[in-house]
């Protein structure tokens, strides 16, 4: 297996992991909970269930379409930046983490109409799963391209 091959592969395994993770927490919070309810589940942590019709955190609900559409435009913007970046060690790690977050967010919008956010902190919207695995790959995927530099060749990380 080429070393491409590999980076693709543990892109691949890591977004399953996160789409599977994101996939078997929603389906427990949406047999357990009913919309609007909050449960405490540690300190100031809540466990909620709400239909987010929006972007992370809430962001642009009710824009429709325009949500899906968005996503996959950013989705295949991260595959075409990890597709030029597969010799980076590390590439594949925000790549997997935003494919698995993205899928995940998409498969309850195709599936339900919404995404479902369950995780809760005070002053803050709920969120999930998926949504922090997108946040977290974001910001790996500029941290590694600011270690690898934005001018180098890619090939050459």
């Amino acid at each position: 297996m080429s070393p491409k091959q590999g980076a693709w592969l543990r892109a691949l395994g890591l977004a399953s992991f996160v789409l599977l993770l994101d996939q078997a927490v929603k389906s427990a919070v949406r047999s357990n909970i009913i919309v609007g309810e909050r449960r405490d589940l540690l300190g100031p942590l809540d466990l909620v269930r709400v239909s987010n019709h929006g972007v992370a955190f809430g962001f642009m609900d009710g824009a429709g379409w325009v949500v899906p559409a968005l996503t996959v435009a950013a989705l295949t913007g991260v595959l075409i930046w990890f597709g030029r970046h597969t010799s980076s060690s590390l590439a594949w790690i925000p790549a997997g983490l935003v494919l698995g977050g993205a899928l995940g967010n998409l498969w309850d919008r195709f599936q339900a109409g919404a995404v479902t956010d369950f995780i809760k902190l005070p002053h803050w919207p709920a969120f999930n799963i998926a949504d922090m695995a997108i946040t977290v790959g974001v910001v790996a995927l500029v941290v590694i391209a600011e270690i690898y530099g934005r001018d180098k060749n890619p090939q050459d990380s």
